[in-house]
């Protein structure tokens, strides 16, 4: 009964997930940290590698990372999936699903084998637990989870999935002592690291936590813990070989962790852990709430959410600290680790933690609803099912406002109708004068265009000194198109001006030939010709 139950759970997960999957527009972060590079392998296109640091094979250079602190698997695990169904949105984004599909039945196994293990039971293989069946119950409608999973590439979902097979696998090593199961957790460890550096937050904690628990038990346990340790940092280290590669190429991850130590490319004060612990703590509350995905149309909240959470795994903890408090220590220290950031206090960093925290919560609702009869059990129990209902509600509610509105902002459908415009239109090379054009248009167009940033990283509040040089030559050609964001959308500011400024100055008209709206109306994307 608990496995059609979970079939039926993980079916509903896939239904939500899956359905009008080209929506919200293509991000930016999707098409830059996979579908740009995957395509370009594909079709046999020169790989434009971050830092033009790559694995040089057969005359091609592939990526090694895709950002300084993001590997390159997303890339390399979406090319079955591009090869098999084509270059698209929704081809994209079959990976993430999928990842969150293998998130749910890793949490499941690590609740269902936690719980055994702490019940002193002898069961091989391990039952699906009551514990872990709410727990799946929690996570699988959660509007936080389904969206992030559906754009998963965007908030590198793939953590989730190292972490949870880390996590089932050391509690197997804890409860077995076997050194098979610490070389799985150590490999899924570097892999999520690999994937994401940020992974260090539930990494390096359930790490020490581990250790901890089998140092502190019997002689025996520590014995085979030392036999077993070479293997298991043979397999940590494996995975994390393309980050040292690309280090002793570019230098760009030691680089971008020194230049950001103490603040932030985006201004961020690391010193500041109070402040920044506040943030993070309303991030955590906003996220079981979920009332973060503004850009899809609407802003459905869950206010109940937070407070059944605290009050189920607060009852549960009371209940059977041994089984729970664990879980709450190892959460309350990654999010104390969250506080610290080489890019801003994105709530988006919150998706490695949100299943985690509902698993959490499913853990301590289940031994709740498994203990002695009594109004406790119908009270856990119609709490659950009240929030799961909002949830399920917003889900659905989510994909109403999405098919409305296309996705807002950087997220909108938008950037479908202006890679079809350019593609179609002959303009292969535009001048990119913002970000958050270039990687999306160029996957869109299947590379046919490939539009030139010239608008310079350095400062997002104004140009460097080398801006107006970049311009300059592309200002005698007419038949030259520049690309920018609507003054609203804008990201990095002062390049626009400039551009008007010097066209003006050179006694040449800035025209604008098209203007590219969301589905409300509200301008995103500009073409502009200059002419004498």
């Amino acid at each position: 009964m608990r496995l059609f139950c979970l079939a039926l759970l993980l079916l509903l997960y896939l239904a939500l997930a899956f359905y009008q999957l080209g929506l919200p527009g293509l991000h930016y972060d999707e098409a830059r940290e996979a579908g740009l590079n995957a395509m370009q392998i594909l079709t046999g296109a020169p790989v434009t590698a971050f830092r033009e640091s790559g694995l040089s094979w057969g005359g091609r250079t592939f990526p090694l990372m895709v950002q300084d602190y993001i590997g390159a698997l997303n890339v390399y695990l979406s090319l079955p999936m591009l090869a098999l169904s084509g270059i698209g949105v929704p081809n994209l984004r079959v990976l993430p699903i999928l990842c969150g599909l293998l998130t749910l039945l890793l949490l499941e196994r690590a609740v269902s084998t936690w719980v055994v293990w702490h019940d002193s039971q002898e069961s091989r293989p391990i039952p699906v637990t009551l514990e872990g069946l709410v727990a799946v119950a929690l996570v699988a409608a959660s509007p936080s989870f389904v969206f992030w999973s559906r754009q998963g590439i965007f908030v590198t979902n793939l953590t989730q999935v190292w972490v949870a097979l880390m996590l089932w696998q050391g509690i197997c090593w804890l409860r077995s002592g076997e050194a098979r199961p610490l070389r799985w957790a150590a490999l899924a460890a570097g892999l999520a690291l690999y994937a994401k550096l940020l992974a260090v937050w539930v990494v390096a904690p359930l790490g020490l936590l581990l250790l901890w628990a089998r140092l502190a038990g019997p002689k025996v346990a520590v014995r085979q813990l030392g036999q077993a340790l070479p293997g298991a940092l043979a397999a940590f280290l494996f995975p994390l070989l393309p980050l040292f590669w690309f280090n002793l190429q570019s230098g760009g991850t030691l680089a971008a962790l020194g230049d950001n130590l103490t603040h932030s490319y985006y201004g961020v004060d690391n010193l500041a852990v109070g402040a920044n612990l506040l943030s993070r703590l309303a991030q955590f509350v906003q996220v079981l709430r979920g009332d973060q995905f503004w850009y899809l149309g609407t802003v459905l909240a869950n206010p109940v959410a937070p407070w059944v959470a605290l009050a189920v795994a607060g009852a549960g903890a009371w209940r059977a600290p041994r089984l729970v408090l664990p879980a709450l220590l190892l959460l309350a220290l990654a999010v104390l680790a969250s506080v610290f950031t080489v890019s801003d206090l994105f709530v988006t960093h919150y998706a490695l933690l949100q299943p985690l925290v509902l698993a959490t919560v499913g853990l301590a609702g289940g031994r709740l609803l498994a203990g002695r009869s009594g109004w406790g059990r119908p009270l856990v129990a119609t709490l659950l099912a009240a929030s799961r209902a909002v949830e399920l509600t917003h889900s659905v509610g989510d994909h109403r406002a999405l098919a409305a509105s296309g996705g807002l902002a950087s997220h909108s459908d938008a950037s479908y109708t202006l890679a079809y415009h350019l593609r179609y239109n002959g303009m292969g090379a535009p001048i990119a004068l913002d970000w958050g054009i270039d990687a999306s248009v160029r996957y869109l167009t299947a590379g046919s265009v490939t539009p030139i940033e010239i608008f310079g990283y350095a400062s997002l509040s104004a140009p460097d000194a080398g801006f107006n040089e970049r311009l300059r030559p592309f200002l005698d050609n007419p038949d030259n198109v520049y690309l920018l964001h609507s003054a609203a959308a804008t990201v990095f500011q002062g390049r626009a001006d400039h551009f008007f400024a010097m066209a003006r100055a050179q006694g040449r008209t800035p025209v604008l030939e098209r203007r590219f709206a969301q589905r409300d109306g509200t301008p995103l994307y500009e073409i502009w010709k200059v002419y004498p």
